[in-house]
């Protein structure tokens, strides 16, 4: 049986909710394949009383008969027929669930939820009612409900202005994986990989646990990628378009987002963003990069010493980054892309931004390998016409590191040529800013830098063993 990897605080917060002594409606969302079902039937396995999913591409009647199916898989005592609409279906399972003796706490779960509410359905009036009605009076119901379309999570149900508003007990966001977690996964699978070639591997899938459970053992990282993105019928040349279709109505406008910000590597501002993507900047491109932030597709940050009105949006998502780079546009008969790729200088510009993404989704490790999980902090970027530093950690003890992040097969060399690029970053960032903290230069590197003349102008060194850590 397969185990749950990782999701520890989740699993805490799942608990207490179970032992609080009132009702309790969580809704917890996340990017498609990150594991949100698996995490729910694992924790609570047969505690569930009741559990339910929608179904795809389905009108309101099939859903009604499928619902039914499932009241009487978990009450076989039922003598309800069918249901004609969702007020009576609901109706049905709180008669059923009044039915059962005692006081410990009834786990209902509806699983894709969205898909329940079809058009001209009333299956969210009905919830409404069910939860507003019924079950928020009680103190022995546990109602948890997830789904794909992040958009209508957020929308409709945990940003709801209606009967529901403010009505969500707590919400959990699902995140991939981290390295140590995909490290756990695929031990678990019995695959004998090191620390390099998981890697690799994250670069390319990110931390998705039904795309990391797809590598098989008996392959290396490099096959295992060209096996999933590169064959013919590899299972991965047609996830994109199908991830964001699940995810999100009207899609192709995220789409579009997408492919605006697989441009530029650093990010681009709203004003860029609408021109490049053709969406107008208002509301509409508010809520679509809300969506896709929340799904952890994109993330935003902000300059040193900027402002949130100047923030910038970076495409993060590690596979999203690899199809539009890769994958987009090879042919199915190229049997061997990717491993005629390894070592080839585009290959090397993949993976130097790729790394610089893990690390940037990896920051409380690189806070722990510096001794400072216990300091204030702030995470920025910073550049000038000359200049580029992709990740700041700006100290309250009166320090920043400035942190260059390289991706490398081998101990990476400071050269004199380098060494100069370095203080001059350092002393345009110094005059630029006014800062009077100290400046700590941080190489975050694969195997970390090959002692020479200049390795001695690092202050701190941190290797990719780091971003393993818990």
């Amino acid at each position: 049986m397969q185990q749950l990897i990782g999701r520890t605080k989740e699993v805490v917060r799942l608990k207490a909710l179970q032992d609080s002594n009132k009702s309790e409606f969580i809704a917890i969302y996340g990017r498609r394949r990150v594991g949100k079902t698996f995490l729910i039937r694992k924790v609570f396995e047969k505690e569930l009383i009741f559990q339910h999913t929608g179904l795809a591409n389905m009108s309101t009647m099939p859903q009604l008969a499928r619902f039914h199916v499932s009241l009487l898989k978990s009450f076989p005592e039922s003598d309800f027929e069918p249901a004609a609409d969702w007020f009576t279906a609901l109706q049905q399972l709180t008669e059923l669930l009044e039915r059962i003796p005692g006081q410990k706490k009834k786990l209902i779960f509806l699983d894709e939820l969205p898909w329940l509410d079809t058009p001209k359905s009333n299956f969210f009036s009905a919830l409404e009612h069910f939860w507003n009605g019924w079950a928020s009076a009680r103190d022995d119901i546990l109602l948890i409900v997830c789904g794909s379309s992040a958009s209508w999570m957020l929308n409709k149900l945990i940003h709801n202005r209606g009967g529901l508003h403010n009505r969500i007990t707590d919400r959990i966001k699902l995140e991939p994986f981290t390295l140590a977690e995909t490290e756990e996964l695929l031990r678990s699978k019995s695959a004998v990989y090191d620390r390099y070639q998981i890697l690799t591997l994250y670069m390319a899938f990110g931390g998705i646990p039904f795309y990391l459970d797809k590598i098989r053992p008996g392959l290396s990282a490099m096959q295992n990628i060209n096996a999933l993105c590169f064959d013919k019928n590899a299972l991965f040349r047609t996830e994109y378009e199908e991830l964001y279709a699940s995810l999100f109505s009207k899609h192709n406008r995220h789409l579009a987002i997408i492919k605006a910000l697989a441009k530029k590597n650093k990010g681009l501002n709203r004003n860029n963003i609408a021109k490049i993507s053709g969406i107008t900047n208002g509301g509409n491109l508010t809520s679509l990069l809300k969506e896709l932030e929340e799904s952890s597709f994109i993330r935003r940050y902000r300059s040193f010493g900027k402002k949130g009105r100047d923030s910038l949006y970076q495409l993060v998502d590690m596979y999203s980054l690899f199809y539009l780079r890769f994958i987009q546009g090879t042919s199915p008969d190229d049997d061997n892309f990717w491993l005629n790729m390894v070592d080839s200088p585009r290959f090397y510009t993949w993976a130097g931004y790729a790394f610089e993404l893990v690390c940037l989704n990896h920051v409380s490790q690189l806070k722990n390998a510096l001794g400072i999980s216990g300091v204030q902090t702030s995470v920025s970027t910073w550049s000038s016409p000359n200049a580029q530093i992709d990740l700041l950690i700006d100290r309250k003890d009166q320090v920043i590191n400035l942190c260059e992040m390289k991706f490398s097969m081998h101990p990476f060399v400071i050269n004199k040529k380098y060494a100069e690029i370095l203080r001059n970053k350092a002393g345009d960032f110094k005059q630029a800013t006014g800062t009077r903290k100290a400046l700590f230069l941080t190489m975050i590197t694969t195997y970390g830098i090959k002692r020479n003349t200049y390795a001695g102008m690092v202050q701190n060194e941190i290797t990719m063993d780091a971003l393993f850590k818990e």
